[in-house]
């Protein structure tokens, strides 16, 4: 397959939008379209056409009991894909969409099961960002993107990412840019009589509890036994190529002191290091430190956090030791990526 290329620039000109518009014309029509949001960048496809739902699957090496998040323009294409949608979760949507927060509905028969992942119910999220706000709306149907990389890899937050992974596999790749956030989209779960946060991201649980009141926090994410209701909770994620140890502790002096433990052990191996902008001189004596920011600029952390992990992938590093954070806030999902792509690897010192 010849996969298209496309840049777009901001503002966006009557080329920019003829472009979008034979984009929106492939999702109609059941192809694969690589597009920004401003959470990373999602492969889409047409949401209501089976056989295109599968073709995400096979491109991105998928398992299809992983459900997708299906990407809306407007409150009448909730209507039509959605049901039982409560007075909570519509005080959501007016304060948080367009935005990164994914909500799970109970589905009306529109959404086939395939979109679905076999359940019955439908994840579903307005994005903010203007490129796919015009391809959901120049298409006319509502669009299943996951992240647009090979199952397992880190998330794409540049169309080079995206490139990389399914260059061939899709037939058009957007590119738009670098991702604002970084980080997948909060996934809340309101098919439930306690709303529960199935995964974590830029709209925080204490952002959601000053709208809707008291939410729960899932426990299970990693429970084999258990069917997925959202992306990520079922299978590894995020992980580059190499191991990744994950070292946490409340006195960061401890954690620096392990690495270096870590590191000097592994005499024969190609060490890569994650830390922030406050403890990288502590590790000047290794090659590949990447610094993900200021542990006070936690917004600059989860923004460059899948870029570090391809760029561990250019270095070819053996095994990869990264510094964990208080889980709190956006920390939260910033650990939570970090936890998945060490296979819960982890050192509490």
């Amino acid at each position: 397959m010849i996969t298209l290329i496309e840049k777009i620039g901001f503002p966006l000109s009557d080329e920019n939008i003829s472009v979008i518009e034979s984009c929106a014309k492939i999702i109609k029509n059941g192809g694969l379209v690589a597009f920004p949001t401003e959470t990373v960048y999602g492969l889409g496809a047409n949401a209501l056409i089976p056989d295109a739902v599968k073709g995400i699957y096979a491109a991105k090496g998928r398992p299809s009991d992983n459900p997708l998040i299906v990407h809306i323009n407007d409150i009448d294409t909730l209507n039509l894909i959605a049901k039982n949608i409560s007075n909570k979760a519509m005080l959501l949507i007016d304060k948080f969409w367009p935005g990164p927060l994914t909500i799970i509905f109970d589905k009306t028969d529109v959404i086939p099961k395939e979109t679905a992942g076999g359940l019955d119910t439908v994840a579903v999220r307005m994005p903010k960002n203007e490129i796919a706000k015009l391809l959901i709306d120049k298409s006319g149907v509502p669009i299943a993107a996951p992240s647009a990389n090979l199952s397992g890899k880190p998330s794409p937050t540049k169309a080079s990412h995206v490139i990389d992974d399914l260059n061939g596999k899709v037939n058009a790749i957007i590119d738009g840019g670098s991702s604002d956030i970084g980080l997948e989209s909060t996934v809340i779960d309101m098919s439930t009589d306690i709303p529960c946060i199935l995964r974590p991201g830029a709209i925080t649980k204490s952002m959601i509890e000053s709208v809707i009141g008291n939410v729960i926090l899932d426990k299970n994410l990693l429970n084999e036994h258990e069917k997925p209701k959202s992306p990520g909770m079922k299978y590894k994620h995020y992980a580059p190529d190499a191991d990744i140890i994950l070292v946490q502790g409340n006195n960061i002096n401890n954690v620096v002191n392990k690495i270096i433990e870590l590191s000097n052990s592994y005499t024969n191996k190609n060490i890569g290091i994650i830390c922030t902008e406050e403890t990288k001189d502590f590790y000047k004596n290794y090659n590949n430190v990447i610094s993900l920011g200021s542990k006070n600029n936690t917004e600059t952390i989860a923004k460059n956090l899948f870029d570090t992990f391809r760029e561990f992938n250019k270095l070819n590093v053996d095994i990869i030791f990264a510094e964990g954070l208080p889980e709190e806030n956006l920390e939260l999902a910033i650990m939570n990526r970090l936890k998945k792509a060490s296979g819960y690897n982890i050192i509490n010192v």
